[in-house]
């Protein structure tokens, strides 16, 4: 079974008109060298941000970065290692000196499929390092630079999913970083003062190497085949039968970044197809 990232079609990129959105911001992105954060890349600068995409994927940036051209905008790469405090915060302060940052999108997230009891504790520390404590970071050292702005804002999205609503089996460590997300994102909103605001993302299934690659590990855990995982695992319970496109995702924070979500303060964007709430 193969199924492909979508290519991304300028009519499917959320456009809109804010004031904050322009070349002398920026909009930070992890993971930038595939999927959401690739989506996301493209899209924030499609919007006229300046792009920071980072990644420790150097090759497939620079498609990121020619896909970010053909949209009419910009993204400088800094190839960074987030699961190292220097290399975090040498990226962070080289962004600092291309112009303002107003917005993070913390994206980058990796998948390790077993129970609790047979969890290995490297791939626990890895999930850790990547998925919670470097967002934390990000998000510590961005928001120094944010209130040194001119007005004292910006905006930090979180990619979480459904697992930060729900667990599922086999994936405790993932479900974890997810409902930590969403604490992260409510605590800096509550100490945000509605200047520096948090939200959190929360999908299903996305068409995105992380998803795909979960199949036939997901049909050998569960002893079915890798149809029936797409068929009636990954899609069993959305009431929309196709899996979300990354752009999808990617307008989701376009839509938070922007002036129209100044209400959106520590909440979660739950688009899951109805996965979570008519379960």
């Amino acid at each position: 079974m193969d199924i492909n990232e979508p290519k991304i079609e300028p009519d499917q990129i959320l456009l809109l008109k804010d004031e904050y959105f322009c070349p002398d911001n920026i909009c930070i992105v992890t993971g930038a060298a595939s999927g959401i954060g690739r989506a996301t890349a493209v899209a924030a600068a499609a919007n006229n941000l300046l792009v920071v995409g980072l990644d420790i994927n150097e090759q497939e940036a620079k498609k990121t970065k020619e896909m970010v051209r053909q949209a009419g905008g910009q993204m400088v790469f800094i190839k960074t290692d987030l699961c190292k405090d220097e290399e975090i915060e040498h990226a962070v302060a080289e962004t600092a000196k291309l112009g303002t940052i107003k917005y993070l999108a913390n994206i980058a997230g990796i998948q390790h499929i077993d129970s609790v009891e047979n969890f290995p504790m490297e791939k626990y520390d890895l999930m850790q390092q990547l998925m919670l404590r470097a967002p934390f970071y990000l998000s510590k050292l961005a928001i120094g630079h944010m209130k040194k702005s001119s007005d004292a804002t910006g905006v930090i999205g979180n990619m979480a999913s459904i697992h930060a609503h729900i667990c599922t089996v086999n994936k405790p460590v993932y479900n974890i970083t997810k409902f930590g997300l969403r604490a992260l994102s409510q605590s800096i909103s509550a100490e945000g003062q509605g200047k520096i605001r948090s939200f959190t993302v929360s999908t299903g299934f996305v068409k995105t190497a992380l998803a795909l690659n979960q199949i036939p590990a997901q049909a050998r855990q569960r002893g079915i085949t890798r149809e029936d995982v797409v068929t009636n695992v990954m899609m069993g319970k959305s009431r929309i039968k196709e899996i979300m496109s990354p752009i999808d995702v990617a307008n989701l924070f376009i839509f938070g970044f922007s002036r129209f979500s100044r209400y959106l303060i520590g909440g979660d964007m739950l688009f899951d197809g109805g996965v979570v709430l008519t379960y």
